[in-house]
């Protein structure tokens, strides 16, 4: 398995769409899938969240793109860009 991070940044006002389904982002985020979320939160901006950050376990970056697209934030359309690169854990890996 590999460690990828996938950084992604909300669209122009998206607060509205990240509060509706903040509940079932975090609820897919928690499922088991061939994705382990192994670190996630917001970004911050003035304490305002402008979108996400996760450390991610899958076996290949497609797996990664593939469960994205299965992602409340997601399909709600709240994000105007996502970066997913591949990480190398060094200090500090979880248990």
């Amino acid at each position: 398995m590999s460690h990828f991070v996938i950084y992604a940044l909300d669209i122009e006002g998206g607060g509205t769409i990240r509060a509706e389904n903040r509940d079932a982002h975090l609820a897919f985020l928690r499922a088991d899938a061939d994705v382990k979320v192994c670190v996630a939160g917001p970004l911050l901006d003035n304490g305002e969240m402008i979108g996400s950050m996760l450390i991610v376990e899958a076996s290949r970056v497609e797996t990664v793109h593939d469960w994205l697209q299965n992602d409340p934030y997601g399909q709600a359309g709240l994000s105007k860009s996502i970066e997913i690169r591949p990480y190398k854990w060094v200090i500090g890996h979880p248990v």
